[in-house]
């Protein structure tokens, strides 16, 4: 373990936290990390335009300079929300040698920033907790499972391995990853092992989803697919007739890609690490 302080970097590329949320991180990051661990919010978190966490420029920049900032170990989302995919394309040209190096973790809409960082080959993109889930029952598990990861401070409970270790992973939100098929975010996962969560969905939403992303030559040369949580489903007027287990098998016998069971990936506090490419990579 190294004695360095680590420097991660926070921003919002989507919806905004409050300072209250940054505070409570902060003390847990402290009370398990002590002075290991610097925890820099942009002030972009605390922006609001609408929705947003700060107009697409505000967000475009503050991801920019935390990507590029030569002091900070690693770029954490602090929260999720609609968003991400605004950001400013011409950003990717303008990141540097700082942002080659980084980790960046995060989940849920975030999962476009961690696909194209994938496909662009910089740094290396991690989908685990953030910032947002201390506010869930339990949430401090959450937070210091993600500051383990990023301190190199974790053991191999704390990461999601794929069945074949030798296959690379990647994981999506459902919903995100069915919107990012055709964009410049989407990578190839040719040969990897995608585990796939969502919150909030109705059935016939998630099979529609699954309806696209089987069919996308981006993810027919897969080795398989797990899936983890389906959380919050809501109660459509007739039921769907099948669970959601059962819509991700369908879609992929009907595709011939090969379904690897379930994953220990979701909207909650037991979300685990899953890094991009090599399963067992730290």
């Amino acid at each position: 373990m190294s004695d360095r302080q680590k420097i991660i970097s926070l921003v919002c590329p989507g919806a905004p936290i409050t300072r209250a949320v940054a505070d409570k991180v902060t003390q847990t990051a402290q009370h398990r990390f002590g002075e290991r661990v610097q925890l820099n919010f942009s002030d972009q978190c605390f922006e609001t335009d609408g929705h947003f966490a700060g107009g697409d420029a505000s967000r475009s920049a503050a991801f920019t300079s935390a990507a590029n900032d030569p002091q900070s170990d690693a770029v954490w989302f602090a929260k999720g929300g609609y968003g991400a995919c605004r950001l400013d394309d011409k950003l990717w040209r303008n990141l540097n040698e700082n942002a080659r190096r980084k980790t960046y973790l995060g989940y849920s809409d975030t999962g476009v920033l961690l696909g194209r960082l994938y496909r662009e080959g910089i740094g290396k993109p991690v989908h685990g907790p953030m910032a947002i889930d201390i506010e869930r029952d339990n949430g401090d598990r959450a937070i210091i499972r993600a500051l383990e990861f990023l301190m190199n401070e974790h053991d191999s409970s704390s990461i999601e391995p794929a069945p074949n270790t030798e296959a690379p992973t990647a994981a999506f939100n459902i919903t995100v990853l069915a919107h990012m098929l055709t964009s410049p975010a989407m990578p190839d996962l040719t040969d990897h092992v995608v585990l796939l969560e969502d919150v909030g969905e109705y059935l016939y939403r998630t099979d529609r989803a699954m309806s696209a992303i089987v069919t996308s030559p981006m993810i027919a040369g897969a080795a398989g697919i797990r899936l983890g949580r389906l959380s919050q489903i809501p109660e459509n007027d007739r039921p769907f007739g099948a669970s959601g287990e059962e819509i991700v098998q369908y879609w992929c016998a009907r595709a011939g890609l090969s379904y690897l069971g379930r994953a220990d990936i979701g909207h909650d506090s037991d979300n685990k690490i899953v890094p991009f490419g090599n399963a067992n990579s730290s």
